[in-house]
């Protein structure tokens, strides 16, 4: 009776188809490194890595080496990987062609798919996936000697694949790696926010900061409407009674007309001009005839509209200043700045016991349902309270979104629909939105 071939396979074995099974398994062991290796190195936070690299982890510091450049790396990994799989299926299949006849191919291909899809790739890819960061560092240090075995291969490998990419018109981009870590950022922060590890004032304080370099002084100033002046050709008591009774503590001062800016007093400064000129220089009490507001006023410093948040905020630490004037292209006036500005586009609304403006008054709602805005109140000011996502792009106040989306300065009682949510004029002073309702369709 003639044996089974499978059966009497085992028999057959001989110590040199034993060193090729040790072989293959060897070189599984070495796909499942350059897997996993490639997982980690890829999913491995660089933050973490640079916190883990400052303490003085060296695994940490080589993984943050090897991942600079994602190309080379990521080329060295597959290439590796590439060779050991394609050796390790020709083994298997060299071996049990052998021993099986042309059979053998077949058997081969499901058994080295299998075993290369569960030892080699998921196995270690859902180990890497798990502790990205220590799986990275404890690689890092191998992986770099092999990007420089493989860097002659490598660099050729690169060069033939950008040339291919700039025959359809594609050209790598070197500099968005840190605009992408950037996004990044930004989106763990909403992502977090999301599934509730992140508080909304957390993610609004993170995100204003992030978001000062792309906006405006235009978007957050105070409008030149809404300015509190002084005029510099009114009796010094009058000017000292209108300092002592504004909440504010610094004054735009003007001669003839508001757009001819001329100073800024400071409220101390000129109670310490007063204190100067009633004591008198010679001991004999002055007159308020005698007070010279000028004297006191400080030179006006003036800004584009176009100036960013984070660049005039390190303009305001450098001079040493908390207050500047914004003016146009033209040099006319459009409102003014502060430092506190900017910080409450971060912290969000600072007020103090002098604020007149409260923010439920510029946000209510009333039995309807509806939202009863302020007009001026600016978009991301409504968004972050209401946790809204209106557009900002072509305005800045919600009456300014409200006018540019009807294309028309709307009557009073006019309803708008658009972004999601209707839109009532509820008061109107003049070409002036001054209160709408807002409700979400």
């Amino acid at each position: 009776m003639t044996p089974d071939p499978i059966t009497a396979a085992p028999a057959l074995l001989a110590p040199a188809d034993w060193l090729i099974i040790g072989i293959i398994l060897l070189l599984l062991g070495l796909s499942a490194f350059f897997s996993g290796s490639e997982t980690a190195l890829t999913a491995a936070s660089r933050g973490k890595l640079k916190a883990q690299a400052d303490k003085g982890s060296n695994g940490a510091h080589a993984a943050m080496r090897v991942t600079e450049d994602s190309e080379r790396m990521i080329g060295a990994l597959l290439l590796g990987n590439n060779i050991v799989n394609i050796l390790s299926a020709s083994l298997a299949t060299a071996l049990l062609t052998r021993l099986l006849g042309d059979g053998g191919v077949a058997l081969a291909t499901f058994v080295m798919t299998a075993l290369v899809l569960v030892f080699g790739e998921v196995l270690p890819k859902t180990l890497a996936i798990t502790y990205p960061e220590p799986v990275a560092s404890r690689v890092a240090p191998v992986i770099r000697v092999l990007i420089v075995l493989f860097s002659p291969i490598v660099s050729v490998v690169r060069l033939l694949v950008r040339g291919i990419l700039r025959l359809f018109g594609l050209k790598p981009d070197e500099s968005g790696r840190m605009l992408a870590m950037r996004e990044e950022i930004v989106g763990a922060i909403s992502l977090g926010h999301s599934e509730g590890a992140v508080e909304k004032e957390d993610r609004d304080r993170l995100l204003g900061a992030l978001h000062l370099g792309e906006r405006t002084v235009e978007e957050v100033m105070r409008h030149r409407r809404q300015i509190e002046m002084v005029n510099a050709d009114l009796p010094s008591d009058v000017i000292l009674s209108q300092v002592l009774g504004s909440p504010h503590t610094r004054l735009p001062v003007y001669r003839g007309e508001a757009e001819n800016i001329i100073g800024v007093i400071h409220a101390k400064d000129l109670l310490r001009e007063v204190e100067r000129v009633m004591r008198g220089a010679d001991g004999a009490p002055g007159t308020m005839a005698d007070l010279d507001v000028m004297k006191v006023a400080m030179k006006p410093y003036f800004v584009p509209e176009t100036t960013t948040l984070d660049e005039q905020m390190r303009e305001f630490l450098k001079r040493r200043t908390h207050f500047a004037l914004v003016v146009d292209e033209y040099g006319s006036l459009q409102g003014l700045i502060t430092l506190e500005d900017i910080i409450e586009e971060i912290v969000g609304d600072i007020t103090d016991e002098f604020d007149v403006v409260h923010k439920e008054d510029a946000l209510s709602r009333d039995a309807n349902g509806d939202y009863s805005v302020d007009g001026a109140m600016t978009i991301r000011d409504l968004n972050r309270a209401m946790d809204w996502g209106l557009p900002d792009d072509e305005a800045n106040t919600i009456a300014g979104l409200v006018i540019h989306e009807a294309q028309m300065i709307p009557n009073e009682g006019q309803a708008f629909s658009f972004h999601g949510f209707r839109f009532e004029v509820a008061a109107k002073r003049e070409n002036r939105l001054t209160k709408l309702k807002i409700r979400p369709l």
